[in-house]
């Protein structure tokens, strides 16, 4: 037999003796990691600016990778058990206008 670390663990398996419910953890490099990600599109048009006109629709396109991004990172959360008021409170907005743009439980 061998023994399953359940930490480390995404589903449980059956006898697992730990929590049904999903725990939050705490991510503590978000704030540098998301610095990093503004450093790197700053820079992006600055390249863009020197010339790159061909690099501008590229760039463009990143707010659409961004939307789907935090679609993504909205419905994670939710499925963590953050409600709709939690999200929409660290976006500065309502509860409601979060369920809307990001689709409920979907």
């Amino acid at each position: 037999m061998f023994a399953v670390n359940s930490a480390l663990t995404p589903n449980p398996r059956p006898g697992d003796s730990r929590p049904s419910k999903v725990r939050r953890r705490d991510v503590v490099e978000n704030d540098e990691y998301a610095a990093f990600i503004r450093r790197i599109l700053r820079a992006y048009g600055r390249r863009v600016a020197t010339g790159d006109v061909e690099a501008l629709r590229d760039m463009v396109a990143l707010s659409s990778e961004l939307d789907t991004a935090v679609g993504e990172a909205v419905k994670g959360l939710r499925s963590h058990g953050y409600s709709w008021a939690e999200i929409a409170d660290r976006l500065g907005i309502s509860r409601q206008a979060a369920h809307q743009r990001w689709g409920g439980d979907k």
